[in-house]
């Protein structure tokens, strides 16, 4: 077995009009049956700053908090670094989000907003689940659009 293999990607942002002076729609992660999430964020072009990048939690599905860490306004990078807001010169960047889900409630949601720039950014977002406690063997339930194995 390619550990690599058993992960489950899931949409969060998808692909849609440019952002501007607002957050973009975003969709919740359900994180039941796995240990690990990661989120990556790819940014497109923008002309502007975002004004939160962040993950926030929920065990209903309705009432969201902030995931304390979770932010590049100020959380910590991969190399102990502080991270900080993409800029309006950050086009075409990943940002990514590395979570334990262990001791998190089940549902994550990204949330980001751009500033109020002459057109604004464009943003989408996937996430994917790992370490899952009896991950799926479908290949549309690890991911809806299907999986290429080569």
């Amino acid at each position: 077995m390619i550990t690599a293999q058993m992960a489950k990607y899931v949409r969060s942002i998808s692909p849609a009009a440019i952002v501007n002076n607002g957050s973009a729609s975003a969709t919740a992660i359900d994180t039941l049956g796995y240990s690990y999430c990661e989120v990556i964020c790819q940014l497109g072009a923008t002309d502007i700053a975002m004004t939160a990048l962040k993950l926030e939690e929920s065990d209903d599905n309705v009432s969201y908090g902030d995931i304390s860490g979770a932010t590049f306004a100020g959380g910590t990078s991969a190399d102990g670094t502080t991270l900080a807001l993409p800029s309006a010169t950050d086009d075409n960047q990943p940002h990514v989000f590395q979570v334990s889900l262990l001791g998190r409630k089940r549902y994550l949601r990204v949330v980001a907003t751009f500033g109020n720039g002459a057109t604004g950014g464009f943003i989408a977002a996937v996430a994917r689940l790992s370490q899952g406690a009896a991950p799926s063997n479908t290949d549309t339930d690890l991911a809806a659009g299907g999986i290429c194995r080569v």
